[in-house]
């Protein structure tokens, strides 16, 4: 097909939804302790996803108040806990599990990482962080940087680079401000253009589109 007859409508997440709410209150929901930091991912278990490197970028920390929260399941579930086992990172690593809700637990994060490094889109749980207005880490991977935009919207990192990884993580870390200002502005971009609102337009425009050339 010619380009111009081809028109990109990405999944709709709704802003109510996914919004920022009480982190202090997400984390009782959850059983979580309330303070210290929380970095998490929200994914299938899935090598393309990048778990292993989000594991091994924790592990480079070296901060005790600091948490890792993976909520999903799937296939590399087995060799991810070997992992953190391995790394006797055990204490300080959650497996949640498939969860139907996953609203509080992007509520109760600090820090969403999605390191990816194949097989992505864009992908609905990065933008449903993002709309939570946390703060995300994560690369280039497929149509990623369509809303991670490096020191604009999130912090983005070289695929397969637990080093870079860990070093983006520990800057939102110890910058609260910078945590707070890049997810403001995820927030903003995401709801503009990433809202259920914002798929329906688009879609009424192809079709509108269609109907007045058919009339034509």
């Amino acid at each position: 097909l010619a380009p111009d007859h081809v028109t990109s409508v990405p999944t709709g997440i709704r802003p109510d939804v996914f919004a920022p709410g009480d982190r202090g209150a997400a984390r009782r929901e959850l059983g979580l302790p309330e303070s210290g930091l929380f970095v998490g991912i929200v994914a299938t278990l899935r090598s393309w996803k990048g778990h292993r490197y989000l594991i091994d970028a924790f592990a480079r920390l070296g901060r005790d108040d600091a948490t890792l929260i993976i909520v999903g399941d799937g296939p590399q579930r087995e060799a991810l806990e070997r992992q953190v086992l391995d790394a006797g990172l055990v204490p300080r690593v959650r497996f949640a599990g498939d969860r139907r809700d996953v609203a509080p637990w992007f509520r109760a994060l600090d820090v969403f990482a999605l390191p990816s490094y194949a097989n992505e889109g864009v992908p609905q749980a990065l933008v449903q962080a993002m709309m939570t207005g946390l703060a995300c880490v994560t690369t280039a991977a497929g149509a990623i940087p369509e809303i991670a935009r490096d020191g604009e919207t999130a912090l983005v990192v070289p695929s397969e680079d637990a080093e870079a990884l860990a070093a983006a993580i520990a800057r939102f870390a110890d910058d609260a401000a910078l945590r707070a200002r890049l997810g403001a502005a995820a927030r903003e971009y995401c709801v503009a253009h990433h809202s259920y609102d914002a798929m329906l337009a688009k879609m009424e425009a192809v079709f509108a589109r269609a109907c007045a050339v058919r009339s034509a």
